[in-house]
């Protein structure tokens, strides 16, 4: 880890995406942390996918430093029923926006991935180097090209130009601010979601998709807030101490995770037994599992000083105070 810290306290500090999950929660730990010039840009204003639009705000605006949090997310459903959506809005978002990063001046970029670029059987727990060694999940394989792209733009860019551009690979997120559709939620959401709304009918069963038995590791959207911080802080892959592949070589991107997993099938007790559900867990074998196990190798990042701090209980009871809240504010319709 270098001794210097990366970034200024007059750093102005864009983060696109700042509605959605990760990029509120990243505005949230910028100015925890004394970051206190952020700036952000509604849809409204600016379109993402437009690249003329983004340029010029770029160019209007000059921030410093810039957090790449926008993305076309969602779940198996939602990656199955809109592949093309999910590849070429996806792939817009990120190269408008490093793009025209690069091209003005930007001094540093954090560009956010996902686990989901890993292989589907890739050894367990993943390392970095498992990028590209085999097949992908096949159904979230569109998000995950785009994020591999994403990925590629920001080690191209910093070996031709010298552009100071990194990535964090987090594991399956969740917490305040996360989607709750019906049918487009991410598991996590989607289980809190349906039992919630068993319990408060009084249904006598809940029918979850798959076997149960798929083990995944989650994150809590605040505990990535307060690594991408770290990262952009602290991590230079042009560093002399900075994290290295098996081959010597620095790494561009590195893990985020707890390191630790939990099968569906218990995720689903856990979260039951919140809402005091009494009925029964069916579990829907003819819908996909996905990835049988994923779990992240995260002792790149480790080594430079950072883990994470929140439980996966205590992130499910935060989680689920938000999701009431937003019922309670009319932010849910169920």
């Amino acid at each position: 880890m270098t001794s210097k810290n990366l970034l200024d306290f007059q750093d102005k500090i864009f983060v696109a995406g700042h509605r959605g999950m990760a990029g509120s929660a990243i505005c949230r730990a910028l100015k925890l942390n004394g970051f206190n010039n952020v700036v952000t840009v509604s849809r409204d204003t600016v379109d993402l996918l437009d690249f003329k639009a983004v340029d010029t705000w770029f160019k209007d605006s000059k921030p410093s430093v810039v957090v790449v949090a926008a993305a076309k997310v969602g779940g198996i459903h939602a990656n199955s029923s809109y592949p093309a959506n999910f590849l070429l809005d996806n792939l817009k978002i990120q190269n408008n926006v490093i793009e025209c990063a690069w091209k003005s001046g930007v001094r540093r970029l954090l560009f956010l991935g996902s686990s989901c670029i890993y292989p589907k059987f890739a050894n367990q727990p993943i390392t970095e180097e498992a990028l590209l060694t085999n097949s992908l999940e096949s159904t979230n394989q569109w998000y995950a090209i785009a994020k591999i792209a994403g990925i590629k733009l920001c080690h191209a860019l910093r070996l031709q130009y010298g552009f100071d551009a990194i990535s964090l690979m987090p594991t399956n997120l969740y917490g305040q601010g996360d989607n709750y559709h019906s049918f487009n939620s991410h598991v996590l959401p989607a289980l809190i979601r349906r039992f919630y709304e068993a319990s408060r009918s009084g249904e006598q069963s809940v029918t979850c998709w798959g076997s149960g038995s798929p083990l995944r590791e989650f994150l809590h959207v605040d505990d990535l807030a307060d690594a991408s911080v770290f990262a952009l802080n602290k991590w230079s892959p042009s560093s002399d101490d900075a994290p290295s592949d098996k081959n010597g070589e620095p790494l561009q991107f590195l893990n985020v995770g707890t390191g630790q997993d939990i099968s569906i099938r218990e995720l689903a007790e856990s979260i039951s037994s919140k809402f005091d559900f009494k009925g029964e867990i069916i579990w829907d074998t003819s819908k996909p599992d996905g990835t049988p196990k994923k779990v992240l190798d995260v002792s790149r990042l480790n080594a430079l000083g950072w883990q994470s701090k929140i439980s996966l209980n205590e992130g499910l009871n935060l989680t689920i105070n938000s999701f009431r809240d937003y019922i309670g504010q009319g932010l849910i319709r169920l």
